[in-house]
């Protein structure tokens, strides 16, 4: 199900032009990346999308209501000198949901031992992960996390992906943000590849990645440690097909770039 369409959304600060002609939509039970360095336009896109500014032009259409919708930023308001557990208590009254919700959420994030902290308290990683409680507090069919795994350490983020699937599988439409490659491979559905306000490329990763595959080649290693290349094509699947049969062939590499080879290719530039 189609929960949001964007339709040729441009957006300026004053004279200064930071997005042009975005165009894309949003499924329920998919994650779509918003993939581009600092200062691409990722932020404001999604400030678009959220309601927290208009655009100078273009449409949003949304399937749901605004309350439906989850969001994970940095410059969310969080009160300073609240504890992390009364900060969210206080959301969940907001939201009229259990505060029963709170602590298996702080568990997962790797806050449990920080709940009577103060959120003045926390460093920015940890901050990130209040908000991305906050998020998850209501019910929601769309979720939107502005760099959800900014300033985490490798098993945090682990744990952060997880409950990122966890929502894709309930069927919620997630929209994240981010530069680190690797992370919108693994996670996403759909990417959009976004270069000073651009669009430059849409579409599932592997298709991507595909399309601007200039090798074109896979690596055979047989058991006897040889290697074997050959042309991705047609002509050769009877020939590799008889390999396998054989049982003589340990792995098969294809050559197809990553999505960061991809931008550079695109671009000049890479994504951080």
């Amino acid at each position: 199900m189609e929960l949001l369409t964007a339709n040729d959304l441009c957006c300026s600060y004053g004279t200064k032009s930071v997005l042009h002609d975005i165009s894309f939509s949003i499924n329920s039970g998919t994650i779509t990346g918003l993939l581009g360095p600092s200062g691409a336009g990722k932020t404001t896109l999604v400030n678009l999308l959220t309601g927290q500014l208009k655009p100078d032009k273009g449409v949003i259409t949304q399937a749901v209501p605004s309350p439906a919708a989850g969001v994970m930023m940095d410059d969310l308001g969080l009160y300073e000198r609240l504890t992390v557990w009364d900060n969210l208590a206080l959301f969940a009254e907001l939201y009229r949901v259990s505060r029963k919700r709170i602590e298996p959420l702080l568990i997962k994030t790797g806050l449990i031992h920080a709940k009577k902290q103060t959120v003045s308290s926390l460093s920015k990683g940890m901050r990130n992960r209040v908000n991305f409680c906050r998020a998850l507090l209501k019910d929601i069919q769309i979720l939107y996390l502005d760099e959800p795994t900014s300033g985490l350490d490798p098993a945090t983020t682990e744990k952060i992906h997880e409950l990122i699937l966890e929502e894709r599988k309930k069927g919620t439409a997630v929209f994240l943000t981010t530069h680190n490659m690797y992370e919108a491979q693994k996670l996403c559905d759909n990417i959009l590849l976004l270069n000073n306000g651009t669009i430059i490329e849409q579409g599932k990763p592997e298709d991507i990645c595909l399309k601007y595959n200039q090798k074109n080649v896979m690596t055979l290693t047989l058991k006897n440690g040889k290697k074997l290349v050959f042309p991705n094509a047609p002509a050769y699947a009877a020939h590799v097909a008889r390999l396998i049969q054989e049982e003589q062939i340990t792995s098969i590499h294809s050559s197809e770039p990553t999505l960061e080879q991809v931008f550079l290719h695109l671009t000049g530039r890479s994504l951080l």
